[in-house]
């Protein structure tokens, strides 16, 4: 048997249409760039996503969650440097209209021409703030500007008192969220790896000054094994340090996945200093030092960070789960088997029931079967077309298992499970099934 991984993102982007994993958005209407919904597939995929970083975060001793505003003061932003520095460098080619971004071009760099036509005849660089404006309140005046977050991460910083004081947590402690942030993004693409309204799974690890460095090494593991745990081929993975520190960081490296399109960020960890929470003290005047009752000091404390895209891990899991089975008889037919190889905790649907054909007295069973699974698991149920094509169908989108009643059902009160990725088959009682199900999705790939 041949193995073929993914190798276009075209690919994904057509079976994620076809199995409803995601679909362009306003799609009736012509779409909107870089707009993605989430599908009856994709939806429940993403929440797998989610909540397996979630628990990764969270069920922890030193770490709490919390739930920001996506609309925060317009000081946060000016404190955190948005207002002033989050900003691309932005050139315009005159004879064809091409907008795009003058610090990773590469025909600009090397040759000051535009990637679309080659001309030369460009505008001056000049910075494009990417923070989505609005305004609050009925009138549109500059006193009621505000800003769409394009990041989660302010709201832990300036909530950081409340959680701290509410949880009665030492340092050093955590805060995790995930939420929607918004960037007018230059150049988005490559399906929904950037795009303009993305959500972020972030979390901020606070720390006494001088034990920075060995925390940031201690996330850096744990990001790497949680990659690992869910399925990830460590071969697609690598760490990349920054070439060039933003100003409020002592360190930064990304976790990079070998996309179709090549390795990129997936995952930034950095050692963010003392800035964000000095600078949310200076402009709001709150005075936001830590007091270590046990040595008696205080300090402002730093900050070390985890963030990672939820799409961008969504996509990097379609990516690393997909492959196509080629097997060639004995005549030279090839035969493919498409299956995403899915970790069942992050698999959309757990259980697939299937009756053997649409008879009444196979139905009835296997819906009532179907009832007994869904009060543990997300199931799906489908009568249509042969057992074979149904089966490649629940391969095609990674379900971990297939239970068939068929006509002995009645007589043996059992049914056939088929594992996704051996293709073995267990009879096994209807009334353990449950119990059956949630005992292998735990021991999967063993």
């Amino acid at each position: 048997m041949k193995i073929k991984h993914c190798e276009d993102l075209n690919t994904l982007v057509s079976l994620s249409k076809r199995r409803g994993f995601v679909f362009q958005s306003s799609e009736i209407y012509g779409g909107l760039a870089s707009c993605w919904d989430y599908g009856p597939l994709g939806s429940l995929m993403k929440l797998n996503v989610k909540r397996a970083w979630w628990n990764a975060m969270t069920r922890r001793s030193d770490i709490v969650g919390i739930d920001a505003a996506i609309l925060m003061h317009p000081m946060v932003w000016k404190a955190s440097g948005h207002v002033d520095g989050f900003s691309d460098p932005l050139v315009d080619c005159k004879d064809c209209k091409t907008r795009f971004r003058a610090d990773n071009t590469e025909s600009y760099i090397k040759e000051k021409k535009c990637p679309n036509c080659g001309s030369k005849n460009l505008s001056e660089e000049r910075n494009f703030n990417l923070m989505f404006k609005t305004h609050m309140g009925p009138v549109e005046d500059s006193g009621s500007v505000i800003y769409l977050r394009p990041e989660t991460a302010q709201g832990h910083f300036v909530n950081f008192q409340n959680c701290q004081q509410s949880s009665r947590y030492k340092i050093p402690f955590g805060i995790a969220a995930i939420g929607k942030s918004f960037r007018n993004e230059i150049t988005p693409g490559n399906f929904i790896f950037r795009t303009r309204e993305f959500e972020q799974m972030e979390m901020q690890y606070f720390v006494k000054p001088g034990t920075d460095e060995k925390y940031f090494a201690e996330w850096k593991e744990r990001r790497w094994n949680f990659y690992i745990k869910y399925g990830i081929n460590p071969e697609n993975l690598r760490f990349k340090d920054h070439d060039k520190l933003a100003h409020y960081a002592r360190a930064a490296v990304d976790v990079e996945y070998k996309f179709p399109m090549g390795f990129s960020e997936l995952e930034g960890i950095h050692n963010r200093s003392d800035f964000d929470l000095s600078q949310h003290s200076k402009f709001s005047g709150k005075n936001l030092e830590y007091f270590d009752e046990a040595n008696k000091e205080k300090y402002i404390p730093y900050v070390i960070e985890t963030a990672v895209g939820c799409d961008r891990l969504f996509l990097a899991f379609l990516c690393d789960a997909y492959r196509e089975e080629i097997t060639t008889d004995d005549a030279g037919k090839e035969d493919v088997r498409v299956v995403l190889g899915l970790h069942p905790e992050i698999a959309p649907i757990k259980v697939a029931v299937l009756p053997l054909s649409k008879k009444e007295e196979l139905t009835t069973v296997a819906e009532k079967l179907r009832d007994q699974l869904a009060e543990d698991f997300d199931v799906t149920y489908d009568e249509t077309a042969s057992i074979g094509k149904r089966y490649r169908r629940q391969d095609e989108v990674g379900t971990p298992f297939c239970v068939t009643v068929d006509f002995e059902t009645a007589g043996d009160q059992a049914v056939t499970v088929r594992h996704r990725d051996k293709m073995t088959q267990e009879r096994v009682a209807m009334s353990q099934l449950n119990s059956y199900i949630a005992a292998k999705l735990k021991t999967f790939n063993q």
